[in-house]
Formats: C-alpha cells, sequence, structure tokens
C-alpha cells in the first residue's frame, strides 16, 4: 500500500505539547506499522528537522530513516547545469504530448511544442528541479497559447510565476536566503518551515550529500541580484 499525501498535513498543535505531525507518525507511529503488509507513508519533510527525529526512525521506521525524495537535479552546487537532470525534465515534458514515442522520437517533435529547444530548457530549468511546478507552468503556458510555445510565451508565464513568489518573500526572509546561497545548508524545522514549505529553497542531493539551493525565479530578482553582489 501505498498512502500518499500525508506529506501535506498541517503543522498545527494536535496536542499541548505535540504538532500534528509529530502526533500521528511518532506517538501513532507503531498503529500505523501494525497494517499487514508493506506500506509506504509519505510524510512531512519538517519531521527530518525535527527534534524527534531519532523517534521517528525508531517508531515508524525500525530504526530505519526515511528516505528523502529531493528535486530532479538541474544544477550542481557550482550552480552549473546538471545535463543529465535537464534531458529527464524535457522527456517530463514531451512525454506528455507524445506517450508513445520513443525518448528519441520525443526529441524530434520539439519543434511540435516550442519554437526552439533552448525555450524548453528555459521552462525546465526556472522550475528548479520541482516536477509539480514545472507542470503548472506548462500548464499556464497552454493557457495563453497553443503550441508550438514561443519564447515571449514562455517569458511571460514565468514573469506572473517570479511575481507570485516574491509577494510572499517577507524582509527577514532574505536574510534567511542569503544564508542558504553561502552555506547551501538549512538548519532546524523553522527553517524548513519557511524556505522548503514555501518553495524558496528546493532541496538536492548529490554523491556529497544533501545541499539546498535557491528557487530559481528568486534568484532573478533584482533584489536577489543586490543580495549576491553585497556578499561578493
Amino acid at each position: 500500500m501505498i498512502i500518499d499525501n500525508l506529506d501535506r498535513i498541517s503543522a498545527r498543535q494536535a496536542t499541548r505539547d505535540r504538532s500534528l505531525p509529530e502526533y500521528l507518525f511518532i506517538d501513532r507511529g507503531q498503529q500505523l506499522r501494525r497494517l499487514n503488509c508493506h506500506v509506504i507513508y509519505t510524510i512531512p519533510l519538517a519531521l527530518i528537522f525535527s527534534n524527534e527525529y531519532q523517534a521517528l526512525k525508531n517508531r515508524l521506521g525500525g530504526g530505519v530513516a526515511p528516505k528523502i525524495l529531493p528535486m530532479v537535479p538541474i544544477q550542481k552546487r557550482d550552480r552549473s547545469i546538471e545535463t543529465k537532470g535537464l534531458i529527464l525534465l524535457q522527456q517530463l515534458v514531451l512525454a506528455r504530448a507524445f506517450p508513445l514515442l520513443s525518448a528519441k522520437e520525443r526529441v524530434q517533435c520539439i519543434p511540435k511544442l516550442f519554437d526552439h529547444t533552448i525555450t524548453l530548457n528555459r521552462l525546465c530549468l526556472i522550475s528548479g528541479g520541482h516536477v509539480r511546478t514545472l507542470l503548472g507552468l506548462l500548464y499556464n503556458c497552454l493557457q495563453q497559447m497553443d503550441p508550438p510555445f514561443t519564447r515571449d510565451c514562455i517569458e511571460l508565464v514565468i514573469k506572473g510565476y517570479r511575481d507570485d513568489i516574491l509577494l510572499a518573500v517577507e524582509e527577514h526572509e532574505w536574510k534567511m536566503l542569503a544564508q542558504v546561497m553561502l552555506q547551501q545548508t538549512i538548519r532546524g524545522e523553522q527553517e524548513y518551515q519557511i524556505l522548503l514549505r514555501s518553495l524558496f529553497v528546493y532541496e538536492y542531493q548529490d554523491q556529497e550529500g544533501r545541499w539546498f539551493g535557491i528557487n530559481p525565479a528568486l534568484a532573478e530578482t533584482s533584489r536577489f541580484q543586490e543580495m549576491v553582489q553585497a556578499r561578493d
């Protein structure tokens, strides 16, 4: 059994000392394990940063750490493009339109969906490897025009997406983003709740382990560029 969407449950208090995720997965963890079959639960990522993380592993995973599904890697730690991840995102988009074709045949059909491969790449890269965001941007393109999508159409959709995110960032959160930019890490549940849940920051994994990158849409804003220049 796969029990999905439990990662989206509210972080509100369930009891005086417990948030709802802690109550469900830690206090009631033994009950969740009693189903007489193999079960996969999706859980809130905030629990990974919780002080109760070790208790979570013991109660729900039998001492085994939860598996984390990071973003599709479209950039490396040095901010260069990760080609393999970009190709996967290209195929994700193309497979929606040409599900019966092979991967090679789909690439040949790019002109039917986009005016240029660069336009498709632009859409993939701005998503940061977040699949739901990429599909949402693609849907917004469909609301603007029929394929093939032009670069102007893509940029208009990206502008709307970027403006929406920008409105949500508060002053003290810019300072946190600047810290993530420098250290590529997040510390504690509070930073998770603010940065990851808001999709201001994305999590990636490589051979060195876990690291965090700024949402590419935020990284293009003038405010963020000013912070980069000030740090330099």
